[in-house]
């Protein structure tokens, strides 16, 4: 089970990244999408969220002191991934779409942008040095 501040270092980088993805999401489709598509406006918001992330990653793993370990590390950014998916597939829920809609999603280009993304966010807890 991990520990005490690896969860809340994932429970807060979890907040970031959806609370940013939230705004930067409804800027993406509603400015950026109709004027480019989707999968341009999916390439112009992934650069900024990985900025975002990487900026929130390194600050939380000062603030909760996570272990430099790749073990500590990985836990905070895939238990922080499992809660990013719960949250999208609820916010998907809401606009009336399944489960399996929006895991279909993920077969198109800028579903499996988006994805590849995901991952890369739930790998940066590792590659942050808790010094800054």
């Amino acid at each position: 089970m991990p520990s005490r501040p690896v969860l809340a270092a994932a429970v807060a980088y979890f907040a970031v990244a959806f609370g940013a993805g939230f705004v930067l999401g409804a800027l993406r489709e509603i400015v950026v999408a109709p004027r480019l598509g989707g999968l341009a406006a999916v390439a112009l918001e992934v650069p900024i969220m990985l900025a975002i992330a990487r900026i929130a990653a390194g600050a939380l793993v000062r603030r909760f002191a996570v272990p430099a370990g790749i073990a500590p590390r990985l836990a905070m950014g895939g238990i922080a991934f499992v809660l990013l998916q719960i949250a999208e597939i609820l916010l998907a829920a809401s606009f009336g779409a399944t489960p399996a809609d929006y895991a279909s999603g993920f077969l198109t280009a800028k579903g499996a942008l988006g994805l590849a993304a995901q991952i890369v966010f739930a790998v940066l807890p590792v590659a942050v040095d808790r010094r800054g």
